[in-house]
Parts: C-alpha cells; structure tokens; sequence
C-alpha cells in the first residue's frame, strides 16, 4: 500500500460521511440577493457613521508616560538628518507658540490640534509649544508633556519635532516643523525657476 492511498484513507477517515451543501445555501454566491438590512444593523451603521468624522486623534487613552528627563524626538521618512539636527538646536526661528503651561489636559488637548492647523494654513514651519516638564514620571506637567508626544505623531502637518535646546527651555518646551503646505511649495517651485531664468 502507497503513502498517498493511506493518506487518502486516512482523509477518508477524518471527514465522515461530509456532504456538500446545497447551491442556494452558499453565502459567498454572488448572485444571492439580500434582504435589507435589520433595525439592528441599520442602527450599527449609523452608530459607526456617526463616531468615525468625530474620531478624536487626540485621545488621552494608553499613553505612554516617557521618562521625565529623557528629551522628545520624532521625524517622519524622508526628512534629512540635518534638518533634525538643525530643529534640535533651535535653528529655525520661532514663527508662532502655543503655551500650555499649568493648563487643564483638557484644555490642551482642544488646543492643539486648531494652533498646529492655523499654523499649517498660514505657511508657518516651525512652531514651539511651552508645556513644562515635572520631575516624576506621573507629574501633571509630565503626564502633558507624553500626552504631546503622541498627540503631535498624529496630526500629518507635523513633520518632525524635537525637545528644544537648554537657551530655548530644554525639556519644558518643544520644537515643531510643520510640512510645507501646497501653495509653499508651489511658491518656492517658482522662485526656483526664476534663479535659473
């Protein structure tokens, strides 16, 4: 006897007497029509339509408490070393800042999102947020300052930032580089073409 007639038997064995089921009883046919849908499902959608424009990228849920004296840093693909470097010692003046020191979480979490945005909109680049550093990994101003770190990964303006350097705040403050925004770049597109005449 064979190795693939056992196996054969063998498979025989496991599956018994399995028929398979009748044509209109497939739930992946294509052509099956559907009923419509049920109060209940109606209801999901609405529920999940409902909360996904509100979705909130700025949550407070499972934060990461970072070390209160280890500095932020965050860049996205593609930004050049140098320009990280460039923004972690304060390279770039401060075109806005947003201060959030000894403020409610709450109340700085409404504002960050509108102050990066604004920022975006009016072609700012590099922005700075004041929000203090604690002493303990669950002080207030550390809790804030974690909260920031993921808060500002989120939002797609945000290209990189860095905790700034010690003249500028050190831990308690940090540097922001936004993207450039379309009509920047259409603009420096232009200056180029016009330096190489």
């Amino acid at each position: 006897m064979s190795q693939t007639h056992r196996n054969d038997e063998d498979f025989q064995a496991l599956v018994g007497d399995v028929r398979p089921l009748p044509k209109r009883a497939h739930r992946a046919d294509p052509g099956r029509r559907r009923g419509a849908p049920s109060e209940a499902q109606l209801a999901r959608r609405e529920s999940a339509a409902a909360e996904s424009p509100g979705r909130d990228l700025l949550s407070t849920d499972f934060i990461d408490l970072l070390p209160p004296f280890d500095p932020l840093l965050f860049y996205r693909d593609g930004i050049q070393v140098g320009v990280v470097d460039r923004l972690r010692h304060g390279g770039y003046p401060v075109q806005a800042s947003l201060h959030l020191l000894r403020r409610p979480l709450e109340e700085c979490r409404q504002c960050l999102a509108p102050f990066i945005r604004e920022a975006y909109a009016h072609d700012l680049r590099s922005v700075m947020i004041i929000h203090g550093r604690g002493r303990e990994i669950d002080s207030p101003a550390n809790v804030l300052r974690s909260c920031l770190a993921k808060w500002l990964e989120s939002l797609d303006e945000v290209q990189a930032f860095a905790s700034a350097s010690q003249a500028d705040g050190g831990l308690g403050a940090t540097w922001v580089m936004l993207r450039k925004s379309e009509r920047a770049k259409a603009n420096n597109r232009e200056r180029q073409q016009k330096r190489r005449g």
